[in-house]
Order: C-alpha cells, then sequence, then structure tokens
C-alpha cells in the first residue's frame, strides 16, 4: 500500500505544472481511444449510448483492470467541439481512488489549490477551471470521485440582492 501511494504523490507531484484534465496519461478533450487502449489495454467492459443524438461510448476500467490506486476508472468517448462530433476523444472520465491513494494533501500539492470549493451534504468538493472536479468523503480529507473534463468556463455565481 505504502508503494502505491508513493507512486500516485510522485504522479502528482509531476502533474504540478500539467493541466488539472490530465491524469495518467488521458487528457479530456484530446486523448483518442487507441491512446487509452495502448495505455491501460481493454476496458472490463463496454457501453454504447445516444448522447444529444450522437453515438457515445464509455469504457470501464474496474478490478484488476483498475489503474492502481483506484477501484474503478470510466472514460466517455464523444465530444462535440467547434461544431465538430469527434467519436473517439475522450469527452471526460472519473476516477474512483482506493483508500489510501489519494487525500486532501495529494490533490492540493498535484492540482494545486481549488478555483472554487463548495460544501456538500456528502462533503467538501472543489473545483478546478482547468476540469477537474473532486468530491471528498464526509471527512474532508479523503476522495471519493475525481472528475476529469475539458476546461470549464468561470461562471460567477449570481448576485444577492
Amino acid at each position: 500500500m505504502r508503494l502505491v501511494v508513493a507512486a500516485v504523490l510522485v504522479v502528482c507531484a509531476l502533474a504540478a505544472p500539467a493541466r488539472a484534465a490530465e491524469w495518467g496519461g488521458i487528457i479530456a478533450g484530446v486523448t483518442a481511444m487507441d491512446a487509452v487502449r495502448a495505455q491501460y489495454g481493454g476496458p472490463t467492459r463496454t457501453d454504447t449510448q445516444k448522447t444529444d443524438g450522437y453515438d457515445t461510448t464509455s469504457w470501464t476500467y474496474e478490478g484488476a483492470q483498475a489503474p492502481k490506486g483506484t477501484k474503478r476508472m470510466v472514460i466517455e468517448f464523444g465530444l462535440l467541439a467547434g461544431g465538430q462530433f469527434r467519436r473517439e476523444v475522450v469527452r471526460s472520465f472519473r476516477l474512483e481512488p482506493t483508500v489510501g491513494a489519494f487525500d486532501r494533501r495529494t490533490i492540493l500539492a498535484g492540482w494545486g489549490p481549488p478555483t472554487r470549493s463548495a460544501r456538500e451534504a456528502d462533503g467538501a468538493v472543489f473545483y478546478y477551471a482547468e476540469g477537474l472536479i473532486v468530491y471528498f468523503e464526509k471527512d474532508d480529507f479523503r476522495p471519493r470521485l475525481m472528475i476529469f473534463t475539458p476546461r470549464q468556463p468561470l461562471v460567477e455565481a449570481p448576485a444577492t440582492k
């Protein structure tokens, strides 16, 4: 377990100058199916669906096929950008970390302070404009879900009267 935590810390430390939407060689909005397959092999499960009228695909890696430090990784393919639909490009992906693989310190060390943070009933949430959302457990220390997307525009909260 210490080896996994050490490896994750190294990856996070190296990722510090990188965009937040990047993890494990996958960049949402950039990486294609072939590159994911080359990096992680075939998925445990493949699903296809219609999203806004387009054929999209999701790949799930779980159990022994999940990347080290995660219980599950789900990658969604199919991105509409610039008026063009690119079926093979990663739209988003999510990680469900194993206990001890990531914590609040590794998130902050790897991706820096969040653009925004919030409190939900189940724990804290970090939002990064670069394309990362981290949902923490109730203890606000262990992340339970990390979602990577292309860069997101900052939307100002409406003014209250």
